[in-house]
């Protein structure tokens, strides 16, 4: 069976460290083309991936399969309306839009066309996620009363680009970068958001998007998360801190595929998702605890489920539904930060 051609839009952060290695890692899949304009980048897809580069999206319609959209976040909509609109199936890099009537727009479009429509939120497949999820599955917290999560960074001085200099016409920010992934992890884990409160600052100067967030839900089902973003937090909190009735579960450090893919490990090796035994989190009290290996990071099962959906009818690895409900949760808590009040959700 040949492979599904794909065309990547897009090289930069997104594009070269996680869709490109991960594309060419995946069974079934091969990197044809990839829209970028930097020479340099050009050359680098020819030669590491034997990818053609080509300077527009237009150029892809013929040449691939399926388009995977990792273009800067203000295109996202469009490319993969044109994606559409020419009969190919579609995968796009969080955040699937800015709002979430955008996001339905895009999904009708791609059932009135019956082709797959799916978001790269791969931090439902981080190793520390998945031992969560599977510590609340097997009952092992008891009933859950508070999640905490936490993205934070220590970037006193801004790096620069459209994700930090850019306005709301680029959405960029904290809030739809690494809230995109904070809130998609919490309504997973703990189901619709009835309740939503943020706290939403601009820290350094010469940045013009969020770079310190906060947000509180409160769930249909009574449990509490609470959300941490930020790029000034000198010291950081736990990653997870999981309170239930029978035990609470605290992991500290973060997710180690996006380490390992910047440096270049194959997405294929089979360490590349283990988790380091000193950074096991701690399941149980403050008096008897022990430490629970942490889950295998799991990056390729997305590719692996793209594949699936394409070839067998499976459903999409992540559900653009789902995402409409993130979208609408980050939307209500702009508007809680923006007017200082706790937005409630039907």
């Amino acid at each position: 069976m040949t492979d599904i051609r794909v065309g990547l839009v897009g090289y930069g952060t997104a594009g070269a460290y996680f869709h490109a290695p991960l594309i060419h890692a995946t069974p079934g899949l091969s990197l044809a083309a990839v829209v970028t304009g930097n020479p340099a980048r050009q050359a680098e897809v020819a030669e590491k991936y034997g990818a053609t580069p080509v300077s527009g999206v237009e150029e892809l319609w013929g040449r691939c399969d399926l388009v995977v959209v990792a273009s800067p976040n203000r295109t996202h909509v469009a490319t993969a309306a044109a994606a559409l609109t020419h009969g190919l199936p579609v995968v796009v890099d969080k955040p699937l839009a800015r709002t979430a009537e955008e996001g339905r727009g895009l999904v009708r479009l791609a059932k009135e066309r019956g082709l797959m429509l799916t978001v790269f939120q791969n931090r439902r497949w981080d190793g520390d996620f998945r031992t969560v999820r599977r510590l609340v599955e097997e009952g092992r917290l008891g009933e859950v009363l508070r999640f905490e999560s936490r993205f934070e960074r220590w970037r006193p001085v801004p790096k620069g680009g459209w994700r930090e200099a850019g306005g709301t016409e680029e959405i960029g920010g904290l809030l739809y970068d690494l809230g995109s992934h904070l809130v998609d992890q919490a309504l997973q884990l703990l189901g619709p958001a009835r309740e939503v409160y943020c706290e939403s600052d601009v820290r350094r100067q010469g940045v013009a998007s969020d770079d310190d967030t906060f947000i509180a839900l409160t769930h249909a089902g009574g449990a509490r998360s609470h959300l941490w973003m930020s790029s000034v937090a000198a010291w950081r909190g736990p990653r997870f801190r999981v309170l239930g009735t029978s035990a609470g579960f605290v992991k500290y450090g973060m997710d180690v595929q996006e380490e390992r893919l910047r440096a270049g490990m194959a997405p294929g090796s089979p360490e590349f998702g283990e988790d380091d035994e000193g950074s096991w989190g701690l399941l149980g009290t403050e008096e008897a605890h022990r430490a629970e290996r942490t889950e295998p990071g799991a990056y390729l099962d997305f590719y692996r489920g793209v594949v699936a959906a394409l070839r067998e009818g499976a459903p999409p690895p992540v559900d653009p539904e789902s995402v409409i409900d993130t979208l609408t949760v980050i939307e209500a808590a702009h508007l809680s930060a923006t007017q200082r009040i706790v937005t409630h959700l039907s």
